[in-house]
């Protein structure tokens, strides 16, 4: 059932462009904000940029570590965008573009979408959860939908 999930999500993969240590580890990697880039894999010509804390040291090094909430995005339109009907009228709770696991098990960062009809506006709202509790730190960002020329 597992693989069913993994193989049905159609979650944005994201691709890491740079880092920068944020705190010195005698062992293992040093802790350090990561900068990663996706595409929302339903819009063509939306991409969002993601910050985030990832935590080192010997349990990061291992991939047991939790990583904090923190986390920044900027999204840009950096092409022609079509908007289908299913975006249109997407769900009120938003539709999840990006997901990344940051911590063993049941913690992750998320990047859900919303369309504003009235502004002609798509919004990014990155947050963390966990399934006993959440956080409520989150960042948004939004992109305005204007004939490319």
């Amino acid at each position: 059932m597992v693989i069913a999930l993994v193989v049905l999500s159609t979650a944005a993969v994201a691709e890491q462009i740079g880092s920068v240590s944020t705190k010195f580890k005698v062992l293992g990697p040093n802790d350090k904000i990561v900068v990663e880039a996706f595409d929302d894999p339903d819009i063509k010509g939306a991409t969002c940029y993601l910050s985030r804390a990832k935590t080192g040291g010997i349990s990061g090094a291992v991939g047991v570590a939790e990583d904090t909430a923190d986390a920044s995005m900027a999204c840009r339109q950096i092409g022609p965008i079509q908007l289908t009907d299913e975006i249109k009228n997407g769900k009120k709770d938003g539709d999840e573009v990006f997901k990344k696991s940051t911590s063993l098990l049941f913690k992750s960062l998320q990047v859900v979408r919303f369309y504003d009809a009235e502004r002609n506006v798509l919004i990014y709202l990155a947050y963390s959860d966990r399934i006993i509790e959440g956080s409520p730190k989150n960042s948004i960002s939004i992109i305005p939908i204007m004939t490319w020329r």
